[in-house]
């Protein structure tokens, strides 16, 4: 007798289960209560003890116990969950449909996005992002919780974006704005509830505490360049230097996020202080690789920030920018010199560390080996040819809800 063992899944030899404090595999047949492997009561340690035992035992044999596991997270049976994925997946579709269709008509000051590189650009990478995340959210497993998490993202730092955006219209009044901009923030509003239901079908949605020195240091690696970040998003970013076959007219920079009107003003605080959030919420996800996917997210539209900067640079700067008539500007041979601030490179080297990291945590191994010796753990078991596992798995354990044949609406369970 097991006691304080429960079985969650069961195959032709192994199942698999919960007990005091950790996550096992035993022998079906055999009454011994000590697992033959066990793991730590982790979501690490659950995905890795899933993916040995669907390497153990024939997958078309597993099937699920009904009796499910104490403590265990059940927000949704497996239908109901992929009903909100494939919600998910539609109001994804559509918000980056209206975003297309946002890239054309007036947006704000009269003007399109699709009339200036600098404003096109941040835009579709944008919309590139939701799209991915809609592509991943139609997959299984580790794929499907990365799209979820790179939409919420990238749909968190882009509320602030959006919300400087309107500010304009806000404080200019709405003659401001145009049907460019009411499309776009449509678009964000359905990537946004997109994503929302992207996170709830998932049934592992849940942020834990970080163990081990290396996690605690990504962390703090991450906070520092989270806040690095968004400190560097408030300076200007933009320097001029206007001259004449006479000398230098003059010198100065543009884009300091506080000179602006109190809702533009606002967008950017709020870009600022969710930026900070997310990153800290993303270093603390367990498991780790699926915290790489919310950063990457977030990096997303600061990537895209940076990329505009330098395109916008890189155009023809126009004189009644200062002021002076395109007339003017030639009469006296006017030419203006823009380059980028020190504060934009130092933007720039944080949102690089953010990549750097995430893809740092997203290359973390699972690790989790058992944590102590067992009598009855034999290393050498291999699956034999007619068990072997989906080839999916070996890009690591799936969603124990996608990957097992299951019995009515029950699934493994998640922490």
């Amino acid at each position: 007798m097991r006691e304080g063992v429960t079985i969650s899944h069961r195959g032709s030899v192994y199942e698999i289960g919960r007990g005091r404090g950790f996550y096992g595999i035993w022998i079906a047949a055999a009454p011994q209560p000590t697992p033959v492997e066990w793991w730590p009561e982790t979501q690490d340690g659950w995905y890795d003890a899933w993916a040995r035992f669907t390497a153990i035992e024939n997958p078309a044999a597993i099937t699920a116990v009904d009796e499910p596991l104490p403590g265990s997270l059940s927000l949704a049976s497996p239908r109901d969950r992929d009903s909100l994925r494939l919600g998910g997946v539609a109001l994804l579709a559509l918000g980056v449909i209206f975003g297309i269709i946002g890239l054309f008509p007036d947006y704000t000051e009269g003007a399109s996005l699709s009339s200036s590189a600098p404003e096109w650009i941040p835009h579709v990478i944008y919309l590139l992002a939701w799209s991915a995340s809609a592509a991943l959210l139609l997959r299984s497993g580790n794929a499907r919780r990365a799209g979820a998490l790179v939409a919420a993202g990238t749909s968190a730092v882009t509320f602030g974006l959006f919300l400087a955006d309107l500010g304009i219209v806000i404080a200019d009044g709405t003659s401001q704005g145009g049907a460019g901009l009411v499309f776009s923030l449509v678009g964000w509003l359905a990537c946004a509830a997109g994503s929302v239901l992207g996170l709830l079908s998932r049934r592992d949605g849940l942020a834990a505490r970080p163990d081990g020195r290396e996690a605690w240091l990504a962390t703090t690696l991450a906070v520092i360049a989270g806040l690095g970040a968004a400190l560097a998003f408030a300076p200007p970013w933009d320097s001029y230097v206007l001259s004449t076959p006479a000398g230098i007219l003059g010198s100065g920079t543009l884009g300091n996020a506080f000179k602006n009107p109190g809702p533009v003003i606002l967008g950017n605080v709020a870009v600022m202080v969710i930026v900070v959030a997310i990153v800290i919420i993303a270093a603390l996800w367990r498991p780790v690789r699926q915290g790489a996917a919310l950063l990457a997210g977030a990096a997303i539209p600061l990537a895209a920030q940076v990329i505009s900067a330098i395109v916008q640079v890189a155009e023809r700067t126009p004189p009644q920018l200062f002021g002076i008539s395109p007339a003017e500007a030639a009469r006296i041979d006017l030419t203006i010199d823009a380059g980028l601030t020190a504060a934009f490179w130092v933007f720039t080297a944080f949102v690089v560390a953010l990549i750097l990291l995430s893809v740092r945590m997203a290359t973390t191994p699972a690790g989790a080996l058992p944590t102590q010796a067992s009598p009855y753990y034999s290393p050498g078991i291999q699956p034999s040819p007619g068990d072997a596992a989906d080839p999916a798995d070996a890009a690591g354990p799936a969603d124990p809800a996608d990957q097992a044949p299951t019995s009515g609406d029950s699934a493994p369970a998640s922490i």
